[in-house]
């Protein structure tokens, strides 16, 4: 038991004598001092396993002492058994109140002294390695707790994808058939408006002299702007089934559900396309003007990665941007509003230093203060009213770019300065 110290703490050099005699001969490492004062000072260098106290000393008595000990926390937890010549039931109990432990009367027995010792000694030893089996289970827990929030999220950001790319790539399905029907009609239409045209013409030219009630109809119906507003009419038809087309594109770009593995992607495109689904959200309302989007892409090459996962951070980004204009405009007028545009900047590149692909997603809006930045991909933390947000998206976000690209996310803000998001992503 060399390795367990003991603090005692006597005015009396004699009894200090004593006890280190007895307590060495039971193989425990003994500290001797004379004073409380002493005491205290020898604590601030070493931390005894137990402290055998005398309560009548001159100066700074035992209780003092006591009292000077359990109150910082560094010695607090140190057992205190008190050693005294008073036996009456209200020093006894003074002690105990004060934070002792135990007391022995004076003259002590070695025998007695011995037994409290060990009692207590073990007590203390039995309680480290409980706590240390406390902060085991705990640290056990910890993790435990960290992997069903890991996998919960995992499951959250899972469903949501497949749900979502279900209905898009459902949507843009249903998009394709009635728009290439109508896209091939109108591509008929065309050729078979500009026979009857020519035919017209043809009949026009040749005839001379119509009948009276055909002129008259010709002026009725405006023969000339028909002839001359129909090819132009049938060429925006057609135009608006090429945009239709593109938007479908968009969705099933969007809606890429690629989970088991990583294929080649060029994220300028899961930009636009995430753009194209929120460009509902980025119009004119009657609270706010629209929101402007400045795209500056640089030419990137392709990145092997989870192109549907990647598009679902950039929609949750760009989306909290939306929300945060829409706030504001809770709180100000349209009129101001339309006097400080709304901006969303995108920029893409290629950041040597990082040898990584870098999109810059920045607003010019509120910003946020420090302490909300520091938890903004905290699991459900949100600064949202009560059904606006669940504050898992920003963070399926981060698990996303973090765990399962080995990318970073970050955020820069403060009040007034708008909020950048930066996503880097491994070439």
């Amino acid at each position: 038991m060399k390795d367990i110290e003991i603090l005692v703490v006597d005015d009396t050099v004699a009894n200090l004598e004593v006890m280190d005699e007895v307590l060495s001969s039971a193989q425990y490492y003994v500290s001797a001092v004379t004073s409380g004062q002493r005491a205290l000072k020898q604590l601030q260098e070493q931390t005894p396993a137990l402290i055998l106290l005398d309560v009548q000393m001159p100066g700074m008595d035992g209780f003092e002492t006591c009292r000077q000990i359990k109150a910082n926390p560094a010695t607090a937890p140190i057992p205190i058994i008190f050693i005294t010549a008073l036996s009456d039931a209200e020093s006894i109990a003074k002690g105990f109140s004060l934070g002792a432990v135990d007391y022995i009367t004076k003259p002590f027995r070695e025998t007695e002294l011995l037994a409290r010792v060990r009692t207590h000694i073990s007590l203390c030893l039995l309680t480290e390695k409980l706590e240390e089996e406390v902060a085991g289970r705990t640290a056990e827990l910890e993790t435990t707790v960290e992997q069903l929030q890991q996998s919960q999220l995992q499951i959250v950001q899972s469903e949501k994808m497949a749900t979502l790319g279900n209905l898009v790539a459902g949507v843009a399905h249903e998009i394709n058939n009635p728009t290439g029907f109508l896209h091939g009609s109108i591509t008929n239409g065309k050729t078979y408006t500009e026979d009857l045209l020519t035919h017209i013409a043809l009949y026009q030219q040749h005839c001379l002299d119509p009948h009276p009630d055909i002129q008259e109809h010709a002026e009725e119906i405006d023969l000339d702007f028909i002839s001359e507003d129909m090819p132009k009419l049938l060429n925006s038809m057609q135009e608006a089934t090429n945009r239709i087309k593109d938007i479908s594109n968009s969705l099933r770009t969007f809606s890429r559900t690629d989970i088991d593995r990583k294929t080649s992607a060029n994220l300028n495109e899961g930009l636009d396309s995430t753009l194209m689904i929120l460009k509902y959200r980025l119009k004119a309302d009657e609270y706010r003007p629209s929101i402007n989007v400045i795209k500056d892409y640089g030419d990137l090459p392709l990145i092997d990665c989870f192109p549907g996962q990647l598009n679902q951070v950039f929609i949750n980004v760009l989306a909290n941007a939306v929300d945060m204009f829409d706030d504001a405009a809770q709180k100000t007028t349209f009129k101001a509003l339309e006097q400080n545009s709304q901006e969303i900047t995108i920029q893409t590149a290629i950041s040597e230093a990082e040898n990584s692909v870098e999109i810059c997603i920045r607003d010019n809006g509120t910003g946020m203060p420090e302490p909300v930045a520091a938890r903004i991909f905290d699991r459900l933390f949100t600064t949202k009213g009560v059904g606006k947000g669940t504050g898992l998206g920003l963070a399926i976000a981060h698990q996303i770019v973090t765990e399962k690209h080995g990318g970073k996310l970050m955020v820069k803000s403060a009040p007034g300065q708008g909020t950048t998001f930066v996503i880097q992503l491994p070439l």
